[in-house]
């Protein structure tokens, strides 16, 4: 019986960091802590693109074509969606998720998800490294995990 996971290595691995604009301050506090994390585990800056898109609604087709392009290991998306007086909020937030598990799974790249889905802005400071530590640091951590992982899948399965 074999067990296989990820680690945090991160040498040689190449990443996209797709943010959203919308509620920008926060989105920027969100990226450098992807950066800060990939960085601080031996990613090369070289290696990390950032990808800049209008609002949250547009993660899933710009998440898409960074994963279809074969150019990185794994993609971090960030967004911020601050809960306001009308459905909006749920149906934006509904479909960049669905849309990003959708694409992780079809395009076999992993995808951080760092979109927060909150209902103020404190709440949304909070999460972007104030209290709660940051969610863009989480979700390229998490990617970057996955990375490792799908690649010692790869190795073991070819080792036998």
């Amino acid at each position: 019986m074999a067990t296989i996971e990820g680690n945090l290595l991160g040498s040689g691995l190449r990443f996209a960091i797709v943010q959203a604009r919308f509620n920008d301050f926060i989105g920027q506090r969100l990226a450098e802590g992807a950066q800060g994390a990939l960085r601080q585990h031996g990613v090369n800056a070289d290696d990390i693109d950032i990808i800049l898109v209008p609002g949250s609604w547009e993660l899933p087709l710009a998440v898409q074509r960074a994963a279809r392009s074969g150019r990185y290991d794994a993609i971090v998306a960030l967004g911020v969606l601050i809960r306001g007086q009308t459905a909006h909020f749920e149906y934006i937030a509904g479909e960049a998720t669905r849309g990003l598990g959708a694409i992780s799974r079809e395009a076999d790249v992993p995808i951080g998800f760092g979109v927060l889905t909150v209902e103020n802005m404190e709440q949304a400071m909070d999460r972007a490294g104030v209290k709660l530590g940051n969610k863009g640091a989480e979700a390229a951590l998490a990617a970057l995990e996955m990375a490792t992982l799908l690649r010692a899948i790869g190795q073991h399965g070819a080792a036998k």
